[in-house]
């Protein structure tokens, strides 16, 4: 699968601390072993010059406060809030100079942020995405960008899940639905 590198960015999904980290309140021993994959695909997207973004899953203390329906806090417990150390990127992925942070407080990077908007702006079609939960903001992240008319492709061995079939349904439905999947081996720039 061949990419140009001036059109397309590595959507690095909330690969934090609450998530990643083995003291985190969300950490899955499966998440944790994506940070490596992970780490290749940034180092790959870097070499040939491929624009670089990650998301931070971040809630405000009381972002779901009064809500009718939608809370992750009951969902999920209380995780990665607005200032703490959960909410930080993991330190063996930090970003660099140069690569853009997009703070979400939703599944989807693209609702309520400036995703779109930053994209569009720098000619970026095609995006690489890798990162946590597949099969969930991976997930809902790769939708909202097929639906925006953005190439969605899952790098499938890069991907941190809960469980074995939930990764496999992600990609699954990624691929057949609105996007494409790929391994780390097959990703290739001109």
């Amino acid at each position: 699968m061949r990419f140009d590198p001036d059109s397309t960015a590595l959507v690095v999904v909330d690969m934090q601390n609450g998530f990643c980290h083995e003291e985190g309140s969300l950490y899955a021993p499966a998440i944790g072993e994506a940070i490596e994959p992970v780490g290749d695909v940034i180092e790959t997207a870097r070499e040939v010059g491929a624009q670089v973004l990650y998301t931070r899953d971040v809630h405000p203390p009381g972002q779901f406060d009064g809500n009718h329906y939608y809370d992750e806090f009951e969902r999920w417990g209380e995780h990665v809030v607005e200032g703490s150390w959960e909410a930080e990127i993991v330190e063996a992925l930090e970003p660099e100079e140069g690569d853009h942070v997009v703070e979400k407080h939703t599944y989807d990077a693209f609702y309520e942020t400036e995703l779109e908007g930053w994209l569009t702006a720098r000619g970026i079609d095609d995006l690489v995405i890798c990162g946590t939960l597949a099969n969930v903001c991976v997930l809902h992240t790769a939708a909202s960008a097929g639906l925006r008319d953005f190439r969605p492709v899952v790098v499938e061995d890069a991907l941190g899940y809960i469980e074995e079939d939930h990764l496999e349904y992600a990609v699954e439905h990624s691929e057949w639905l609105f996007g494409e999947a790929t391994t780390r081996a097959g990703l290739e720039f001109e």
